[in-house]
């Protein structure tokens, strides 16, 4: 069975998958060292499996050098560096590895793009941000203000959703750029981003998409999305703290950043500002590769051995959000027993057009039994 949900997944959905829960929270030491304490605060940041542990500790041990040498240390480094990039490229679905840049977080590549976007805004000064996204991708827009651009509001709609035919209307040739959410970080909701750059693209704008919180529950497809930039945070998807970000190359080729003077005008290069942190890129790659070992484990060896590495991952992302969504109805189920109010998509029927992140109320007289019907 195929699913899609408006355009944003393309991830195989397997209703009914046997998702390896045990072994996959086996593969989290720091789930087994704190006994008593849950990590509930995971919206916020994923801990980190083995594998990504390895990766960090050998970089660390083995080759903590600058990379850019002629010695064997920072060769290794430098390969280290090209290995994650590719993994990125293939997690994204990338057109080419140089698309991929690492840095801090993503706020910080938001940041960076909108002081590019800030320097050369002319007729086309009108900048649409959303009341979904997280703060870092509203801020840095609204700081343009300084420098000439109007800002328009894409609102959502009672429902918790973002509707593109509310952003037509709003685009115009004085849009320079959209920037919205792939998913909300409060109430889960998934946006059709991929309509919202063909309404954007009608007329000549641009879009900016804030991947963090949708990175963990769906396989992200920039060429399927035909977005112009996208960044994730890598601690949310079982990496260390970092970030990356994704750019068409003539798009990044033209972005004006600040750079030294020894690093070639041109991506990624000119993009990752001075020494970043390598051992957390080596940790990246590490959790692109674990992401990929979980398809080893819901499927057979003949289905996993010729496959690409993409395939592997949409594997992988589809048995997580059949899971996910499986969690979810159970939770909504509760929360409707509960008498909850549940802000964002709360229809079972529509579960595809949301994460499992729920943002609920409960009143002071409701009663809730967990394990009640």
């Amino acid at each position: 069975m195929q699913a899609k949900s408006q355009g944003v997944l393309n991830a195989e959905i397997l209703p009914g998958s046997n998702f390896p829960v045990d072994a996959v929270r086996s593969s989290f030491p720091a789930l087994h060292r704190t006994p008593g304490f849950v990590f509930f605060d995971n919206a916020a940041g994923a801990q980190v499996p083995q594998t990504v542990l390895d990766a960090v500790n050998h970089h660390l041990l083995e080759c903590n050098v600058q990379r850019g040498g002629r010695y064997t240390k920072s060769r290794e480094v430098d390969a280290t560096i090209l290995r994650a990039r590719h993994s990125v490229a293939d997690l994204v679905n990338a057109r080419d590895v140089s698309e991929i840049a690492f840095g801090m977080n993503a706020t910080s590549f938001i940041r960076l793009v909108s002081l590019a976007v800030g320097q050369a805004l002319g007729k086309r000064n009108e900048i649409v941000v959303t009341d979904m996204d997280h703060e870092a991708n509203i801020a840095t827009w609204l700081a343009l203000e300084r420098n000439g651009a109007k800002i328009v509001w894409w609102r959502m709609r009672d429902d918790g959703n973002l509707h593109v035919d509310d952003l037509v209307p709003l685009l115009s040739s004085r849009t320079r750029l959209v920037a919205c959410t792939l998913a909300s970080n409060a109430i889960g909701s998934i946006v059709d981003v991929a309509a919202a750059a063909k309404a954007a693209h009608s007329v000549g704008a641009e879009i900016f998409l804030d991947s963090v919180h949708y990175g963990p529950h769906g396989l992200i497809d920039v060429q399927a999305l035909d977005c112009d930039y996208l960044v994730c945070s890598g601690y949310k998807i079982f990496a260390p703290h970092m970030g990356f970000l994704w750019g068409r190359r003539e798009l990044l080729e033209k972005l004006p950043t600040f750079r030294e003077d020894f690093i070639p005008d041109e991506p990624p290069g000119k993009i990752e500002v001075g020494t970043f942190i390598y051992e957390n890129v080596a940790g990246m790659d590490g959790a692109v590769r674990y992401l990929e070992s979980i398809s080893r484990r819901t499927a057979g060896t003949d289905e996993t051995k010729s496959e690409s590495r993409r395939a592997s991952l949409q594997r992988t992302l589809g048995t997580i959000r059949a899971y996910e969504e499986s969690l979810s109805l159970e939770m909504l189920r509760v929360l409707s027993h509960c008498g909850a109010v549940v802000y964002g998509v709360a229809d079972k029927k529509r579960i595809g057009e949301r994460v499992p992140t729920l943002c609920f109320n409960l009143c002071a007289t409701a009663t809730c039994t967990l394990h009640g019907s």
